[in-house]
């Protein structure tokens, strides 16, 4: 069994990297907020680390990544307990890294992409009940969908990634339209915040949003460029790829706010740097940097555009979950159909505009489909059982209160303290 040390160490780094990404989501969406909601909105980030890493080592791994169970839909429960993993490796012959790096780096991916959800319910949701929609939501969604899209197995691995042959570098499908497709049936199940569209919803904390906006830009480096699962002319690709695509993104939203509104606004450009990144997400080891400036452009005016558009289509997603990571997603799915070129990845394929063959556009399509459709409606089951026995949401005049107090009864700020010096 030989190991690349330098494989493994970007590997290794690459996981940490994605695991800091979750607690500047957390401050991300904490900023978004209004101020008596904070700590509840961040914890419940922190929840989806605890809760998704007791799931993935139990039996989480083993349905996204064990042997296919059948038919290229959900893994087999060898790998229960994470049986068979230590001295093991994966990785093609000289690129190999330690089983346990890989486990590692995928955990990071699961965590990151419950807790994008979080945001679709802020305000409103009861704690005790999404650390059990967490718990379900990781089994029966997101472990079917990575084994999918992620789990390649020579040809017998998931449908998506062995049998239809999509593309998807990162997680345009796994994490980013299943996130989106996700939060849109949350946001549904639970309604519309009290004062929805008619008190200030504004967020509260403007550099917190900024703040937890760098550090999820600084993970994603991680995320992209650590999903070449080596550190050589991939990962260096899909690197550069992922920063021209987060910058152009962010200010063609600004541009997309000056020509509706008549300035950019700093919330703006955050929104538009996170929806870039996930955009280039899925093609980012597939596309060239040209590429990738066309992805980031348009990916930051179609999600801004999206995100304009939910008070027209009636649903609350309160941190623009659907707009941002959804559309972006799909984008991003779709662009490597469009413009996808093997001169990058020659594991990858040639787009429609590089080959003139519409074959891998099809395949993106399906894969983009079927991803919205099976966590739309599973995810709306889920939430709506919760809902009927336990109850998801608080009542009104606690949310009047605010959840922090409610929920935890903490708050992120003593006002009276503060007044009083």
């Amino acid at each position: 069994m030989e190991i690349n040390g330098a494989d493994t160490a970007w590997v290794l780094m690459s996981g940490a990297l994605v695991l800091l990404m979750t607690p500047g989501l957390a401050i991300f969406y904490g900023g978004m907020v209004r101020a008596k909601s904070t700590l509840n909105m961040m914890m419940m980030s922190f929840a989806a680390m605890g809760v998704t890493t007791i799931i993935w080592v139990l039996y989480g791994y083993s349905l996204a990544f064990g042997p296919d169970a059948g038919n290229g839909l959900i893994g087999d429960l060898s790998n229960l307990g994470l049986q068979g993993t230590i001295d093991q490796v994966v990785g093609g012959e000289g690129h190999q890294i330690p089983t346990l790096a890989f486990v590692m780096f995928q955990l990071t991916f699961a965590i990151i992409t419950v807790a994008l959800l979080s945001g679709a319910i802020a305000d409103r949701a009861r704690f005790t009940a999404w650390v059990i929609f967490v718990a379900v939501w990781i089994t029966l969604v997101y472990a079917p969908i990575a084994h999918w899209g992620f789990a390649s197995q020579g040809g017998n691995g998931g449908w998506m990634i062995d049998r239809l042959g999509s593309l998807d570098f990162a997680g345009g499908t796994v994490v980013e339209m299943n996130s989106g497709a996700a939060a849109l049936a949350l946001a549904i199940v639970l309604g519309k915040r009290d004062g929805y569209r008619r008190d200030p919803m504004r967020p509260h904390n403007i550099p917190f949003v900024l703040l937890g906006a760098g550090l999820l830009w600084f993970g994603w480096f991680g995320f992209n460029a650590g999903s070449a699962l080596s550190a050589g002319q991939l990962a260096a690709t899909a690197m550069i790829n992922t920063q021209v695509a987060t910058a152009a993104a962010a200010m063609s939203w600004i541009a997309f706010e000056k020509i509706r509104d008549g300035k950019p606004t700093t919330l703006g450009v955050a929104s538009g740097a996170i929806a870039g990144a996930v955009a280039i997400t899925p093609s980012c080891g597939y596309v060239t940097p040209l590429g990738a400036l066309a992805i980031g452009l348009f990916g930051g005016v179609a999600s801004a555009w999206a995100v304009s558009r939910k008070y027209k289509w009636g649903y609350d997603d309160s941190l623009d979950v659907v707009g941002i990571h959804g559309v972006g997603g799909f984008v991003g799915m779709i662009a490597i159909g469009l413009i996808g070129t093997k001169a990058v990845n020659a594991a990858g394929g040639d787009g429609l505009f590089v080959s003139g063959d519409p074959s891998l556009l099809i395949k993106q399509t399906i894969a983009s489909v079927a991803t919205i459709a099976y966590s739309f409606i599973v995810t709306w089951i889920i939430a709506t059982v919760i809902s009927r026995t336990i109850g998801f949401r608080v009542r009104r005049e606690e949310e009047v209160t605010g959840l922090d107090t409610v929920e935890h009864a903490e708050s992120a700020y003593d006002f009276t303290l503060h007044a009083n010096r």
